[in-house]
């Protein structure tokens, strides 16, 4: 678990170094958040499935999605949504809110197969406005399903602080309304998440039906790298957050039992190094992304007026290549 929250974290970290270089595109920082995600997926067993938004590439990573995937999604290529046979994540969902109702149809399915499959469905705390969020909800307490909706909530959504989204004090007391189970864990305690989804999945596993568990938890970084969150945050506020950070006080409980080491730890480092620097390889030696593949897997027959707009970039494209800089045109 410790390991595996080390590499999400250095992950997150070197990915937002590659958007600011311009090797990757818009990215969601994540850091923070690395509890919720390794430990709610470590307690899925391989069957069930794993339901993201599009900052829990963590949860995918942990769940089977290889790393490099998850670069080339950042990249714009359409090999980042490619999931590996066997795995069972779904997609990337961008739209807020819209990946719950795909969750509880999964879950519904499985009742109705009579399969031993649990849906695990991420959320953050502005996705509990949407409608889809109630729709899933509403469903899977009906139905009894076998889904766990999983609450990250890390106080803002983009720039809207908690007590501008809900009346209520929690997310987790919503569950009452649907008829379903609510718990509210400290999203820095990583063990107490694990307790908290393996017990929901035990449930749903034997026909208990769903749970909505909220873990609170904060994202250190902006909402995106095109965010500045130092206009909507006070001052001081991300600082107190690290104080509780997940990361650090797990490595400090395993270090109390003489579970870790510094010796370990300068390995482990190593290791991620090595792991994310062939991920980034990998991703780089696709070469760089065409845009005309924005047109491609869309219609069977593209549109006149797509048509119209594909010409005019290969145009563009095509003047781009012939064209001289202004330096060069000068010499």
């Amino acid at each position: 678990m410790y390991q595996q929250m080390s590499l999400l974290r250095e992950f997150d970290r070197r990915s937002v170094r590659l958007q600011r270089a311009g090797r990757i595109g818009t990215y969601p920082p994540l850091e923070g958040q690395e509890a919720c995600q390794v430990a709610s997926t470590l307690a899925l067993r391989s069957q069930d499935f794993v339901v993201p938004t599009y900052r829990d590439y963590g949860a995918m990573m942990v769940h089977g999605v290889p790393m490099e995937n998850i670069f080339m999604y950042w990249n714009g290529r359409t090999e980042g949504c490619e999931i590996p046979q066997n795995v069972n994540v779904f997609p990337i969902a961008v739209p807020i809110a819209t990946q719950l109702p795909h969750a509880a149809g999964l879950a519904f399915a499985a009742k109705l197969k009579k399969e031993d499959q649990v849906a695990l469905g991420f959320f953050g705390d502005g996705a509990s406005s949407e409608g889809d969020f109630h729709e899933a909800m509403n469903f899977a307490g009906v139905f009894k399903l076998p889904v766990v909706f999983f609450c990250e909530n890390n106080q803002y959504a983009i720039s809207v602080p908690f007590e501008r989204q809900t009346a209520t004090q929690t997310i987790a007391e919503k569950a009452r309304a649907y008829g379903v189970s609510g718990v509210r864990v400290p999203g820095w305690d990583a063990i107490a998440i694990y307790r908290a989804v393996r017990d929901a999945v035990t449930r749903a596993a034997e026909g208990g039906g769903p749970t909505l568990i909220e873990a609170l938890t904060y994202r250190y970084g902006p909402h995106t790298t095109s965010d500045d969150p130092t206009k909507y945050r006070p001052e001081g506020e991300a600082e107190a957050w690290r104080h509780r950070d997940a990361l650090h006080l797990l490595s400090q409980s395993l270090r109390s039992f003489g579970l870790w080491d510094d010796e370990q730890e300068a390995a482990i480092r190593e290791n991620i190094d090595q792991t994310i620097r062939g991920a980034i390889a990998k991703m780089e030696s696709l070469g760089p992304v065409n845009p005309l593949h924005l047109f491609d897997h869309v219609y069977a027959s593209l549109p006149k007026y797509l048509q119209r707009q594909r010409d005019a970039l290969l145009s563009e494209l095509s003047a781009a290549a012939v064209t001289p800089s202004p330096r060069e045109a000068s010499r």
